[in-house]
């Protein structure tokens, strides 16, 4: 954790519970948003859809089927489908708009789903079951693909890398197993001593890729306590790689969730011990801890286009959690994360190259005793000439590195929450849609990108599966709000 950083609190979001909901009998087992709904599950057998506008439960909810206990669920990219998994043996489809069932998808064997997700072009659906076995379902036409199986342990957690390209599965025996498009195994190694519990990827590449290398970051926690952070790299010619990046400390019971923020700048995780910590990514230090629940926390989930979290738990409630960008402190607010970034000692610059995956660097930094103020005024000649950093690649990243937090300095001088700009033009929305790819874009941007770009999606290139553009009245809600505020 970085120690001092005296102005932490000034230029992090602020945090505040704005609902509670309390309509499940039993343990919530999970929670997930899409643009518009925040869907619930729980040991009581039901799923529960509320709005985001109001969190009204809509009025076919709670939907049901399950004959036992439901371990998850997850919304399409579009938000047009829902899938939840049961102790019964099943994998159900919904519509989350009318709340009808699609199908049901049974597991092989009968074994109870404890965990399901869908990739990120809607193609696949993807199972996990207590005996070992994960399918990948056709989401188009309900038919299996392919599947696999871990030996003596139970699927409890799995994630889609944003590119779809892989599928990473975690197991009670505390292995991470990652397995490509077709279900082929590329990597399976031990990553918790005492059993995995969760997984998640972030939906943003990290910077430095190179010769089609793409470079994704993964968190996962587990009975040990611990939270771990790793970078997933993969390409066809080179192959796969997994390497294990540092440990996020803050709970003193098994974590039990993980989470990343749509932006993949904050992980939110939950546990045993009672407690919800936000760690910031960049800087990997706790922004905030949340003490509300009363029992274990089972589940966590950032909304796509709007600063909140939903937290579920064994006292049977989910809490809503809104982050105010406004902030206590004199001056703006990329001065305050400027002068945050120039408090920063050696160690804590070290502590940013080992998550930026620059590792190999920091005995250079250090001997040439660069910390948060010298680490703003690099340039790729005290690189190359200064500091006798040879390789090309390694400058490259590293000024890559530090225009990010450049960047992020410059994005929040304008005071804008980023959720409310748009991804392509990078300006405030007035007319948000939703894609089929899930995110919010302007409507006249996004129109122009589909005549320009055809079928791909801005934010993971990949095809879109469908061309339909749904008006996010949710966020442009938001947005007027935000605007009624910040414009008197």
């Amino acid at each position: 954790m970085l120690t001092r950083a005296g102005c932490l609190p000034c230029v992090r979001n602020m945090v505040k519970l704005i609902h509670t909901l309390a309509d499940h009998g039993d343990d919530v087992s999970c929670c997930a948003f899409s643009s518009t709904l925040l869907a619930t599950c729980s040991l009581d057998k039901t799923i529960r859809l509320y709005s985001l506008s109001d969190f009204a439960e809509l009025p076919h909810s709670p939907l049901k089927f399950h004959t036992y206990a439901v371990h998850c669920c997850s919304f399409s990219p579009s938000g047009h489908v829902l899938a939840s998994c049961s102790t019964d043996g099943t994998t159900v489809l919904w519509s989350a708009h009318s709340g009808h069932t699609l199908t049901v998808l049974e597991q092989p064997g009968g074994s109870p789903v404890r965990v399901c997700c869908f990739s990120p072009d809607s193609t696949y659906l993807a199972s996990g079951a207590a005996d070992g076995s994960v399918v990948l379902w056709n989401a188009h036409s309900y038919k299996l693909y392919r599947c696999g199986s871990v030996k003596d342990s139970s699927l409890v957690a799995c994630a889609f890398s944003p590119d779809g390209g892989l599928l990473v599965t975690g197991s009670s025996g505390g292995d991470l197993t990652v397995w490509d498009d077709r279900m082929r195994c590329l990597h399976s190694e031990k990553a918790h001593d005492l059993g995995i519990t969760c997984c998640s990827f972030s939906s943003q590449p990290l910077s430095g890729g190179e010769h089609g290398l793409q470079l994704y970051r993964l968190a996962s926690c587990g009975q040990d306590c611990e939270i771990k952070l790793w970078v997933v790299s993969f390409t066809r010619v080179l192959g796969f790689e997994l390497k294990y990046r540092s440990t996020l400390s803050g709970h003193c019971a098994p974590v039990l969730a993980c989470a990343f923020s749509h932006d993949g700048q904050m992980l939110a995780s939950g546990s045993v011990d009672k407690s919800v910590i936000i760690y910031d990514i960049g800087t990997q230090s706790v922004l905030h801890t949340l003490t509300q629940h009363t029992r274990y926390v089972t589940t966590c989930a950032f909304a796509p286009n709007t600063l909140l979290l939903a937290t579920g738990s064994m006292d049977k409630t989910v809490n809503i959690w809104q982050f105010d960008l406004e902030t206590p402190c004199q001056g703006s607010v990329s001065d305050q994360l400027k002068h945050f970034i120039e408090d920063w000692s050696e160690e804590d610059v070290s502590k940013w190259l080992r998550a930026q995956g620059l590792e190999d660097l920091v005995d250079i930094f250090r001997t040439n005793n660069i910390d948060g103020k010298e680490l703003l005024h690099l340039t790729k000649e005290s690189l190359a000439g200064d500091m006798k950093i040879e390789s090309l690649g390694l400058r490259s990243k590293v000024l890559r590195s530090i225009d990010e937090l450049r960047t992020r300095m410059e994005s929040l001088s304008s005071g804008i929450p980023d959720e409310f700009i748009c991804p392509i033009t990078r300006e405030l929305m007035k007319d948000p849609v939703i894609a089929s790819d899930g995110y919010s874009y302007e409507r006249e941007a996004m129109e122009s990108w589909i005549h320009k770009k055809k079928r791909t999606s801005p934010m993971t290139n990949l095809a879109l599966p469908s061309l339909v553009l749904t008006p996010n009245r949710t966020l442009k809600m938001a947005i007027n709000r935000w605007l009624e505020t910040h414009q008197k």
